[in-house]
Protein backbone atom coordinates (compact mmCIF):
# COMPACT_ATOMS: atom_id res chain seq x y z
CA UNK A 1 0.00 0.00 0.00
CA UNK A 2 1.19 3.42 -0.88
CA UNK A 3 1.28 6.06 1.70
CA UNK A 4 1.72 10.03 1.53
CA UNK A 5 3.18 11.58 4.50
CA UNK A 6 2.93 15.36 5.06
CA UNK A 7 5.67 16.88 6.81
CA UNK A 8 6.43 20.40 8.78
CA UNK A 9 9.07 22.41 9.42
CA UNK A 10 10.15 24.28 12.77
CA UNK A 11 6.69 26.91 12.25
CA UNK A 12 4.62 23.63 11.81
CA UNK A 13 3.72 24.61 8.57
CA UNK A 14 3.59 21.81 5.57
CA UNK A 15 7.20 21.24 4.21
CA UNK A 16 7.52 18.76 2.11
CA UNK A 17 5.53 15.45 1.59
CA UNK A 18 6.92 11.88 1.61
CA UNK A 19 5.39 9.55 -0.95
CA UNK A 20 6.17 5.43 -0.20
CA UNK A 21 5.32 1.99 -1.17
CA UNK A 22 5.49 -0.65 1.64
CA UNK A 23 8.73 -1.90 0.63
CA UNK A 24 9.77 1.34 0.25
CA UNK A 25 11.55 0.37 -2.04
CA UNK A 26 9.96 3.76 -4.34
CA UNK A 27 9.91 6.57 -2.92
CA UNK A 28 9.42 10.09 -3.70
CA UNK A 29 9.64 13.67 -1.74
CA UNK A 30 8.33 16.61 -2.71
CA UNK A 31 8.61 20.27 -1.43
CA UNK A 32 6.10 22.45 -1.37
CA UNK A 33 7.21 25.38 -1.16
CA UNK A 34 10.10 25.31 -3.41
CA UNK A 35 8.01 25.36 -5.87
CA UNK A 36 6.18 21.64 -5.84
CA UNK A 37 10.33 20.59 -6.90
CA UNK A 38 11.08 16.71 -5.99
CA UNK A 39 13.77 16.39 -4.42
CA UNK A 40 14.46 12.82 -4.01
CA UNK A 41 13.22 9.65 -5.79
CA UNK A 42 13.76 6.12 -5.67
CA UNK A 43 12.50 3.76 -8.27
CA UNK A 44 12.65 -0.51 -7.34
CA UNK A 45 14.91 0.05 -5.08
CA UNK A 46 17.61 2.86 -7.60
CA UNK A 47 18.36 6.49 -6.32
CA UNK A 48 17.98 8.74 -9.10
CA UNK A 49 16.91 11.97 -7.84
CA UNK A 50 18.86 12.62 -4.24
CA UNK A 51 19.61 15.80 -2.39
CA UNK A 52 22.66 17.76 -4.03
CA UNK A 53 24.25 18.57 -1.35
CA UNK A 54 27.09 20.88 -0.75
CA UNK A 55 25.31 22.40 -4.28
CA UNK A 56 22.08 24.51 -3.14
CA UNK A 57 18.50 24.91 -4.74
CA UNK A 58 18.80 28.66 -5.75
CA UNK A 59 22.14 27.60 -7.46
CA UNK A 60 20.54 24.29 -9.08
CA UNK A 61 17.22 25.07 -9.73
CA UNK A 62 16.71 21.05 -8.95
CA UNK A 63 13.98 19.21 -10.13
CA UNK A 64 12.09 22.49 -10.71
CA UNK A 65 9.37 23.75 -12.72
CA UNK A 66 10.06 26.05 -15.31
CA UNK A 67 7.45 28.56 -16.40
CA UNK A 68 6.52 30.75 -18.38
CA UNK A 69 10.05 30.27 -19.54
CA UNK A 70 12.52 28.00 -19.48
CA UNK A 71 16.69 28.65 -18.93
CA UNK A 72 17.17 32.30 -19.85
CA UNK A 73 16.32 35.67 -21.28
CA UNK A 74 19.30 37.58 -22.49
CA UNK A 75 19.12 41.23 -20.34
CA UNK A 76 15.73 39.69 -19.13
CA UNK A 77 13.70 42.34 -21.35
CA UNK A 78 11.52 40.83 -24.54
CA UNK A 79 8.62 41.97 -26.56
CA UNK A 80 5.18 40.92 -27.00
CA UNK A 81 2.53 42.09 -28.63
CA UNK A 82 4.15 45.36 -29.63
CA UNK A 83 5.14 45.96 -25.37
CA UNK A 84 8.41 45.77 -23.72
CA UNK A 85 8.52 43.79 -20.49
CA UNK A 86 11.26 43.55 -18.15
CA UNK A 87 12.36 40.33 -15.89
CA UNK A 88 14.24 40.71 -12.35
CA UNK A 89 17.82 39.47 -12.92
CA UNK A 90 18.19 36.43 -10.91
CA UNK A 91 21.84 35.86 -12.95
CA UNK A 92 23.60 38.27 -11.89
CA UNK A 93 27.29 37.75 -13.34
CA UNK A 94 25.46 36.88 -16.75
CA UNK A 95 22.84 39.70 -16.45
CA UNK A 96 20.13 37.16 -17.07
CA UNK A 97 16.33 36.13 -16.24
CA UNK A 98 16.48 32.51 -15.34
CA UNK A 99 14.50 29.20 -15.05
CA UNK A 100 11.16 31.82 -15.00
CA UNK A 101 8.80 32.34 -11.85
CA UNK A 102 7.50 29.68 -10.27
CA UNK A 103 10.28 27.67 -8.70
CA UNK A 104 10.28 29.10 -5.59
CA UNK A 105 6.20 29.62 -5.14
CA UNK A 106 4.37 27.68 -2.34
CA UNK A 107 1.61 25.18 -3.32
CA UNK A 108 -1.44 23.71 -2.03
CA UNK A 109 -2.85 20.27 -2.36
CA UNK A 110 -5.68 20.03 -3.83
CA UNK A 111 -6.14 16.18 -4.26
CA UNK A 112 -4.25 12.99 -3.23
CA UNK A 113 -4.89 9.59 -3.65
CA UNK A 114 -3.11 5.95 -2.37
CA UNK A 115 -3.55 2.51 -3.38
CA UNK A 116 -1.69 -0.98 -3.84
CA UNK A 117 -0.61 0.27 -6.82
CA UNK A 118 0.35 3.92 -6.76
CA UNK A 119 0.18 7.41 -5.14
CA UNK A 120 -1.11 10.16 -6.83
CA UNK A 121 -0.82 14.21 -5.31
CA UNK A 122 -2.59 17.08 -6.89
CA UNK A 123 -0.79 20.58 -6.67
CA UNK A 124 -1.45 24.17 -7.35
CA UNK A 125 -0.47 27.32 -6.94
CA UNK A 126 -2.45 30.71 -8.31
CA UNK A 127 -1.41 33.42 -9.69
CA UNK A 128 -3.47 36.50 -8.65
CA UNK A 129 -1.06 39.54 -8.87
CA UNK A 130 0.80 40.57 -11.90
CA UNK A 131 4.70 39.81 -12.03
CA UNK A 132 7.67 41.95 -12.49
CA UNK A 133 7.96 41.36 -16.49
CA UNK A 134 5.08 38.92 -16.85
CA UNK A 135 1.71 41.30 -15.99
CA UNK A 136 -0.57 38.76 -16.42
CA UNK A 137 -2.62 36.09 -13.84
CA UNK A 138 -2.18 32.25 -14.45
CA UNK A 139 -2.89 28.81 -12.68
CA UNK A 140 -0.68 26.03 -12.26
CA UNK A 141 -1.21 22.46 -11.13
CA UNK A 142 1.40 19.56 -11.22
CA UNK A 143 0.20 16.27 -10.76
CA UNK A 144 2.47 13.15 -9.52
CA UNK A 145 1.61 9.49 -9.61
CA UNK A 146 4.28 7.41 -8.30
CA UNK A 147 4.62 3.44 -9.29
CA UNK A 148 6.80 0.68 -8.20
CA UNK A 149 8.66 1.42 -12.07
CA UNK A 150 7.70 4.95 -12.94
CA UNK A 151 7.10 8.42 -12.55
CA UNK A 152 4.29 10.88 -14.38
CA UNK A 153 4.47 14.38 -13.79
CA UNK A 154 1.22 15.60 -15.38
CA UNK A 155 1.24 20.18 -15.93
CA UNK A 156 -1.56 21.86 -16.72
CA UNK A 157 -1.41 25.70 -16.93
CA UNK A 158 -4.37 27.95 -17.24
CA UNK A 159 -4.39 31.52 -18.28
CA UNK A 160 -6.60 33.47 -15.78
CA UNK A 161 -6.13 37.05 -17.46
CA UNK A 162 -7.94 38.65 -20.05
CA UNK A 163 -4.72 38.88 -22.26
CA UNK A 164 -2.95 36.38 -24.14
CA UNK A 165 0.67 35.58 -22.97
CA UNK A 166 3.50 34.02 -24.51
CA UNK A 167 5.01 31.06 -22.67
CA UNK A 168 7.11 27.77 -22.11
CA UNK A 169 7.54 24.89 -20.09
CA UNK A 170 10.34 22.45 -18.35
CA UNK A 171 11.03 20.20 -16.18
CA UNK A 172 15.16 20.44 -14.20
CA UNK A 173 15.75 17.11 -13.03
CA UNK A 174 18.86 16.13 -12.09
CA UNK A 175 19.96 11.75 -12.01
CA UNK A 176 22.52 10.50 -10.47
CA UNK A 177 24.25 7.22 -11.10
CA UNK A 178 27.70 5.78 -9.19
CA UNK A 179 29.67 5.77 -12.59
CA UNK A 180 28.36 8.64 -15.09
CA UNK A 181 31.56 8.28 -17.37
CA UNK A 182 30.40 5.11 -18.06
CA UNK A 183 26.92 5.72 -19.14
CA UNK A 184 25.07 6.75 -22.23
CA UNK A 185 22.64 9.03 -23.62
CA UNK A 186 20.52 8.31 -26.60
CA UNK A 187 17.94 10.54 -28.30
CA UNK A 188 16.84 11.11 -32.23
CA UNK A 189 18.27 14.75 -32.79
CA UNK A 190 20.56 16.37 -35.75
CA UNK A 191 20.25 19.85 -34.73
CA UNK A 192 21.71 21.51 -31.48
CA UNK A 193 21.39 25.28 -30.57
CA UNK A 194 24.77 27.27 -30.06
CA UNK A 195 25.06 29.06 -27.03
CA UNK A 196 27.76 32.44 -25.88
CA UNK A 197 29.45 33.31 -23.45
CA UNK A 198 25.92 34.53 -21.35
CA UNK A 199 25.04 31.29 -21.87
CA UNK A 200 22.33 32.15 -24.54
CA UNK A 201 21.34 31.03 -27.87
CA UNK A 202 22.93 32.27 -31.32
CA UNK A 203 22.46 29.77 -33.66
CA UNK A 204 21.40 26.08 -34.61
CA UNK A 205 24.14 23.25 -36.37
CA UNK A 206 23.45 20.52 -37.60
CA UNK A 207 25.25 17.40 -35.39
CA UNK A 208 25.20 13.86 -36.02
CA UNK A 209 24.46 11.69 -33.36
CA UNK A 210 23.40 7.28 -34.11
CA UNK A 211 20.09 7.63 -32.94
CA UNK A 212 19.95 4.05 -32.43
CA UNK A 213 23.68 3.89 -29.87
CA UNK A 214 23.19 7.02 -28.95
CA UNK A 215 26.48 8.52 -27.62
CA UNK A 216 28.70 7.63 -23.89
CA UNK A 217 29.44 10.38 -22.04
CA UNK A 218 32.95 9.87 -20.52
CA UNK A 219 34.85 13.06 -20.33
CA UNK A 220 32.19 15.05 -21.93
CA UNK A 221 31.29 18.56 -19.91
CA UNK A 222 28.07 19.10 -21.35
CA UNK A 223 25.88 22.24 -21.33
CA UNK A 224 23.82 21.68 -24.49
CA UNK A 225 20.66 21.85 -25.56
CA UNK A 226 19.31 19.70 -27.97
CA UNK A 227 16.39 19.97 -30.77
CA UNK A 228 14.62 16.62 -30.45
CA UNK A 229 12.54 14.58 -33.35
CA UNK A 230 10.82 12.64 -31.13
CA UNK A 231 9.82 13.32 -26.77
CA UNK A 232 12.02 10.29 -26.03
CA UNK A 233 15.54 9.78 -24.36
CA UNK A 234 16.92 6.97 -22.96
CA UNK A 235 19.69 7.47 -20.30
CA UNK A 236 21.92 3.61 -19.66
CA UNK A 237 23.87 3.51 -16.94
CA UNK A 238 25.99 0.85 -15.39
CA UNK A 239 22.86 0.90 -12.62
CA UNK A 240 19.67 1.12 -14.19
CA UNK A 241 18.09 2.23 -17.20
CA UNK A 242 15.85 5.50 -17.55
CA UNK A 243 13.67 6.07 -20.09
CA UNK A 244 12.11 9.84 -20.09
CA UNK A 245 9.39 10.73 -22.15
CA UNK A 246 7.42 13.94 -22.80
CA UNK A 247 3.72 14.17 -24.41
CA UNK A 248 4.44 18.07 -26.02
CA UNK A 249 4.76 18.46 -30.22
CA UNK A 250 7.95 20.22 -30.10
CA UNK A 251 11.04 18.99 -27.46
CA UNK A 252 14.03 20.18 -26.57
CA UNK A 253 16.49 18.64 -24.50
CA UNK A 254 18.52 20.65 -22.00
CA UNK A 255 21.76 18.28 -21.08
CA UNK A 256 23.92 19.96 -17.79
CA UNK A 257 26.60 18.26 -16.01
CA UNK A 258 26.91 20.65 -12.85
CA UNK A 259 30.19 20.55 -10.67
CA UNK A 260 29.36 17.48 -8.64
CA UNK A 261 30.68 14.26 -9.41
CA UNK A 262 27.99 11.67 -11.40
CA UNK A 263 25.23 13.92 -11.64
CA UNK A 264 23.80 15.44 -14.51
CA UNK A 265 20.68 17.12 -15.47
CA UNK A 266 18.37 15.92 -18.72
CA UNK A 267 15.73 18.41 -18.62
CA UNK A 268 13.18 18.15 -21.54
CA UNK A 269 11.18 21.66 -22.01
CA UNK A 270 9.36 22.77 -25.00
CA UNK A 271 11.81 25.96 -25.83
CA UNK A 272 15.17 27.48 -25.19
CA UNK A 273 17.35 29.93 -23.78
CA UNK A 274 15.98 33.15 -24.98
CA UNK A 275 13.11 31.93 -26.58
CA UNK A 276 10.57 34.88 -25.84
CA UNK A 277 13.34 37.06 -27.98
CA UNK A 278 14.00 33.97 -30.72
CA UNK A 279 10.61 32.31 -30.75
CA UNK A 280 12.08 28.71 -30.66
CA UNK A 281 9.44 26.72 -29.38
CA UNK A 282 7.50 29.55 -27.58
CA UNK A 283 3.87 29.74 -27.80
CA UNK A 284 1.37 31.59 -26.82
CA UNK A 285 -1.62 31.38 -24.29
CA UNK A 286 -5.17 32.92 -24.69
CA UNK A 287 -7.41 33.55 -21.70
CA UNK A 288 -9.20 30.99 -20.45
CA UNK A 289 -7.32 28.19 -22.19
CA UNK A 290 -5.22 25.66 -20.54
CA UNK A 291 -1.95 24.13 -21.78
CA UNK A 292 -1.20 20.34 -20.63
CA UNK A 293 2.62 18.44 -20.86
CA UNK A 294 3.46 15.57 -19.20
CA UNK A 295 6.40 13.67 -18.36
CA UNK A 296 7.37 10.05 -17.90
CA UNK A 297 10.26 8.64 -16.11
CA UNK A 298 9.95 5.05 -16.88
CA UNK A 299 12.51 2.23 -15.33
CA UNK A 300 13.63 -0.10 -18.09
Amino acid sequence: MYTITPVPNNSNELDYLEITNSSQSTFAKIYVNLGASLQELKLQGKTLIEDLHPLTYDNTYASSILFPFVNRIKDGTYQFEGNTYQFQINEIDRNNAIHGLVYNKTFQIIDQQTSEDFASVKLLYTEENESVGFPYTYAIQIEYILKDDALDINVEVTNTDSKPFPFNIGWHPYFICKDLHNSYLKFDCDKKTVFDARCITTDVVAIDIDSKSGFKIEDRMLDDCYILNSGNTLFTTPEYTLELKASSKENFLQIYMPPRANTVAIEPTTGVADSFNNKMGLQTLKPNETHQVTWNVNML
